[in-house]
């Protein structure tokens, strides 16, 4: 018996997984008793910002990699999504209520899933069964508490304040350079660019008349003087962002004599350094105004973005630091999460790390080491970043994207030279790979 608490994606697709295992699952979920503050639908699995999955493309994307993967797998949101989508060109979008009726149906048909609609207020510490925890980014308060309780001080995030994430080949290296300030570090801790007096207070500007996004009913603007959206910083004065995260002092330019009037800088975002992270960027602009703003910072002109910034209610632990490689506690065994509380954004990334966890669950309740997913693989890339220590302390939630995946090898041209792969041959190139190492681990995850 294994115990499965909430019943969005992640608790349904671990629910369904370790019911077809052959073993016996308790879902617990509070509704109708009782509803978040976004939810509203009785039933489980419920889409509540989109009926969108994002793009089906599984040849040229990350998300739609991740789709297939998942149909691969036999997973059972990805048979909801595809019994109930609706025209959306090259996205997976769906009925929003049929959605949850197919999944709440296949679960509450299942004979080996007995459904208990409580709400869990109190982390089971002293359960006898295995308990996997799948209560997503808005996790009830005496629940947040009581695993608070339990984490060694390591705080659950309530508001992420969420910096944008670039692709390291987008940025010009012609216009910005590796350096730390004062050349603290190996040297390639930050990468820089620099503003001048005119490009700096036009970058003000453009940052406070700029479309933001509001926040949700059940959010309110709690900020903290540490994680200070860029444009509320900008606003208590043009030049408070000089003494922030865009203060000149400790660097030389090795491409000018001109000391820079202001500096961005991009910190080592995961441990294979194809990410970089816009530090103290964290923001509320309306996502087409941040490509629109931060583009116009030298040296990030082209810059292809993997992650938008954001400031939102959400609630997930440091993963890397509490969970082991099969993402069980580390100080209760017993104990495993699941889903966006681990650290993972977005609707297909919780279920796919339900469908993980749900598959770990059960067959380490059989006695047997469950098969890690290639690293190569969209599932696996995601995976990865919930062990990545590279930044613990700043650890975020993250949608599934090619920048954590494993760099691909270079490619021998005709002449004999080795080159990077570009563009969509890069994206393609990505996505084959997945796919064939992911083969003969799908043959051994389907054996049940």
């Amino acid at each position: 018996m294994v115990w499965v608490i909430g019943a969005g994606l992640a608790g349904s697709e671990a629910a369904w997984q370790l019911a077809i295992r052959g073993v016996k699952v308790t879902l617990f979920d509070m509704k109708p008793d009782k509803f978040s503050p976004a939810h509203k639908n009785t039933d489980f699995a419920e889409l509540v910002c989109s009926n969108s999955l994002r793009s089906d493309d599984f040849e040229h994307n990350a998300v739609g990699l991740l789709h297939e993967e998942l149909r691969r797998s036999k997973s059972l949101i990805m048979q909801a999504a595809d019994a109930t989508k609706v025209p959306a060109g090259g996205a997976l979008a769906v009925d929003r209520n049929a959605f949850a009726e197919f999944v709440t149906a296949k679960l509450k048909n299942h004979p080996n899933i007995n459904i208990v609609h409580q709400e869990i207020t109190e982390l089971p510490i002293n359960a006898q069964e295995p308990v996997i925890v799948a209560t997503g980014p808005l996790t009830s308060e005496p629940l947040i508490k009581s695993i608070l309780g339990q984490i060694d001080n390591q705080t659950l995030s309530f508001y992420d304040a969420i910096a944008p994430v670039v692709y390291k080949d987008s940025i010009d290296f012609n216009v910005a350079w590796y350096q730390s300030r004062y050349d603290k570090g190996d040297g390639r801790d930050y990468i820089n660019c620099p503003l001048n007096k005119e490009q700096y207070y036009a970058f003000v500007d453009a940052l406070l008349q700029a479309d933001k996004v509001e926040f949700h009913d059940f959010e309110s603007a709690h900020y903290f003087d540490g994680c200070l959206p860029i444009e509320v910083m900008a606003q208590r004065g043009a030049d408070t962002l000089l003494f922030g995260p865009m203060k000149p002092v400790g660097l030389t330019n090795p491409h000018s004599s001109e000391k820079p009037y202001a500096v961005v800088q991009l910190r080592q975002d995961n441990k294979e350094d194809t990410l970089r992270n816009i530090v103290g960027f964290q923001t509320k602009l309306k996502y087409g105004e941040q490509e629109r703003i931060f583009r116009t910072i030298p040296g990030l002109e082209n810059a292809e973005f993997a992650r938008l910034g954001g400031i939102h209610k959400n609630t997930f632990i440091k993963s890397p630091l509490l969970l082991d490689e099969f993402l069980r506690m580390k100080k209760y065994p017993h104990i495993m999460f699941a889903g966006q509380i681990t650290g993972c954004e977005g609707y297909v990334e919780s279920a796919s790390i339900g469908l993980l966890v749900g598959y770990f669950a059960a067959e380490l309740t059989k006695g047997n080491t469950p098969l890690l997913p290639p690293r190569t693989s969209a599932l696996g890339s995601m995976l990865a970043h919930l062990a990545d220590t590279t930044n613990v302390d700043d650890y975020q939630p993250m949608n599934i994207n090619f920048g954590l995946f494993p760099e691909l090898p270079l490619q021998l041209t005709p002449k004999g030279k080795y080159r990077k792969l570009k563009g969509m041959e890069r994206k393609e190139a990505y996505c084959q790979r997945a796919l064939t190492d992911l083969m003969p681990w799908t043959e051994k995850f389907l054996e049940y």
